[in-house]
């Protein structure tokens, strides 16, 4: 009985860890931010506000997880990730879990997904459904094919509007849909936009910090992200103008506000990673998932 149960809590850890929960801030934050700037205006508190944003918190972190096991799969299939990788560790290349299960677990993050999303696109309309379906395909082209976007070097650009910009103005839009409250162009596309536009910089961060630290290996495999094609010099030439973009946009935002604030953890990681080597990289990704937190911490004192 204790051997069963030492058993089933292993396997429980072992896929926390392999859904990579210390990275799933980046599809909370703006979706939390979303709503933060949507119950702004629209003062909306009953019950289906409540549940439409439950379950576009549920659906974007199903998204998030598959886009998650994809990117593990095909990274693995490719021979990206090796045993004792810097990174951390990826139990499909240390052997701990098998392919076969990983891919039963994408179609089961993809249920999720779907299932969820299907009240979503129903609530939201057909603007929903084409975030869901560039969504699926976002996840899907990171990694899985042969013109992947991580492998080309352009995942910043997608990483920026899903994990930010989108997925903050779609999760406003259904809590306006929810409120049935009168349209606000310039309240969604203004502040909703510009909110979640520093959630975008902040997972552009994270992924920064991850090519910077994979260089090498990245490198070696034929994957063309910016510090390959340009240089870790550049790469953090470039981290410190996303830093410094994320004040302007809380400002654009929010005006003059306690949000601005969110530019002392961005500093202080950015001054972190410049001093990183090795698998202090790794601190720097989960010290990046922090400063998402603190910033929709700063947007509740703001919106």
């Amino acid at each position: 009985m204790n051997k069963a149960h030492t058993s089933a809590c292993s396997k429980v850890l072992l896929w926390l860890r392999i859904i990579r929960p210390q990275t799933l801030s980046a599809s909370l934050c703006p979706v939390l931010t979303g709503l933060l700037v949507a119950y702004r205006q629209t003062g909306c508190g009953s019950l289906r506000c409540v549940a439409t944003g439950v379950l576009t918190l549920l659906c974007a972190l199903a998204l998030q997880i598959l886009s998650n096991l994809i990117n593990d799969y095909y990274d693995f299939v490719r021979g990206t990730d090796k045993r004792g990788r810097v990174g951390f560790s990826r139990a499909l290349a240390e052997g701990e879990v098998s392919a076969e299960s990983v891919r039963k677990a994408c179609f089961a993050a993809l249920g999720a997904a779907v299932l969820t999303g299907l009240y979503l696109c129903y609530a939201g309309g057909w603007q929903v459904l084409c975030i869901g379906l560039t969504a699926l395909l976002f996840a899907w082209l990171y990694t899985a094919t042969d013109y992947s976007l991580s492998y080309l070097g352009i995942a910043d650009i997608f990483v920026f509007l899903y994990y930010g910009v989108v997925a903050a103005t779609g999760t406003a839009w259904l809590q306006y849909k929810a409120a049935e409250a009168d349209f606000a162009f310039s309240a969604l596309f203004g502040t909703a936009f510009y909110a979640g536009a520093v959630c975008g910089l902040i997972s552009m961060c994270v992924l920064a910090v991850n090519n910077i630290r994979d260089i090498d290996d990245d490198r070696v495999a034929g994957k063309r992200t910016f510090p390959v094609r340009f240089g870790k010099k550049a790469a953090l030439a470039f981290f410190g103008i996303i830093v410094a973009l994320m004040p302007l946009f809380a400002w654009l935002a929010f005006g003059v506000s306690p949000a601005l604030a969110v530019a002392v953890p961005a500093l202080y990681l950015y001054l972190r990673v410049l001093r990183a080597q090795g698998a202090e990289y790794n601190k720097c990704l989960v010290l990046a998932g922090v400063v998402n937190l603190i910033y929709v911490l700063l947007v509740v004192f703001s919106a």
